[in-house]
């Protein structure tokens, strides 16, 4: 949970202006979270609730005391690309979730954070700083301390992360794209996220890579904010929606070798939150959207 703090005038207490900015938790609760640590102003850890905050600050709060006290480790192996005593880079593979919520109790990858490290029980989340959607695969990092974690989600925060993905889209994207719609929730469908006016600030850079024909083109998306299904959105929006997207897309994006959205998490690059150290990563695609790539690009369509 990113909030910032923008209000004039006087500076006003920590505990006071996140019982208003987020009532769902009680003030009791803001001030138990700051006592733990669990929250960060500009990037820095502070624990006393009566923390001042100046306008222009931001606040970066680690809590999802809900989930996180109905997770129970489940052993599971996880393809790890990374690991020291701060934290994990893992490739995600299509089909797993990320935290457990309704109908998914068990079997998401916190599940599985939680058995491959106990002490994970201790950080919110079990370290996790960035989801992927279900079916996208690829690239995310674990934080394995708090201060790891505090440190990571403030980065995200400052867009300090980098995170690139790759996709096939339906049509053709002939030049480079900056997709700004605001997105929040599909006033009609609620299982659905649109381009609203109401929505929250997201920002998608879009860059083609790979043409095939007129019918689909593989492209990059940059991500400067992290809204939820925000790539799928924005490019349907556009009118390129994803492959195989079977939230987002329709009969024309139905292709017999992609079960799910042709979205994969291909690089992330951000700096280590103990030793400073510039790190990057990197994930080629997984073979059910490599295949269709190929099979694009030999000259195949979708089957109607």
């Amino acid at each position: 949970m990113v909030l910032r703090y923008r209000a004039d005038g006087l500076p006003t207490r920590l505990d006071r202006w996140l019982a208003e900015a987020a009532p769902s938790f009680s003030r009791s609760q803001w001030q138990r979270w700051i006592r733990a640590g669990q929250i960060a102003v500009d990037g820095t850890v502070v624990t006393s609730p009566k923390t001042l905050l100046h306008p222009g600050s931001t606040v970066v709060a680690v809590v999802e005391p809900e989930v996180r006290e109905e997770a129970v480790p489940q052993p599971q192996i996880l393809p790890v690309v990374f690991a020291d005593d701060h934290l994990l880079v893992l490739d995600k593979p299509a089909g797993w979730v990320v935290h457990p919520g309704a109908g998914n109790r068990t079997g998401t990858l916190m599940n599985y954070l939680l058995a491959f490290d106990p002490v994970l029980a201790e950080v919110p989340r079990a370290g996790i700083v960035h989801r992927l959607d279900k079916e996208t695969s690829g690239l995310m990092v674990v934080a394995r301390t708090l201060v790891a974690q505090q440190r990571l989600v403030a980065a995200l925060a400052a867009r300090e992360i980098s995170r690139r993905y790759w996709a096939i889209v339906y049509g053709v994207v002939t030049q480079p794209l900056t997709l700004t719609g605001p997105i929040g929730r599909h006033p009609k469908e609620r299982v659905k996220m649109a381009v609203v006016p109401q929505g929250k600030p997201a920002v998608t850079r879009v860059t083609p890579l790979e043409r095939f024909g007129t019918f689909a083109t593989l492209v990059q998306c940059d991500l400067e904010t992290g809204r939820t299904h925000q790539i799928r959105v924005h490019l349907a929006h556009a009118g390129h929606p994803l492959l195989g997207d079977p939230l987002y897309g329709d009969r024309r994006t139905r292709h017999p070798l992609i079960a799910r959205q042709a979205l994969h998490a291909v690089s992330l690059s951000f700096v280590h939150p103990a030793s400073g150290e510039p790190l990057v990563f990197e994930s080629p695609l997984p073979p059910d959207i490599d295949r269709l790539r190929a099979h694009l690009a030999a000259g195949g369509e979708a089957s109607q």
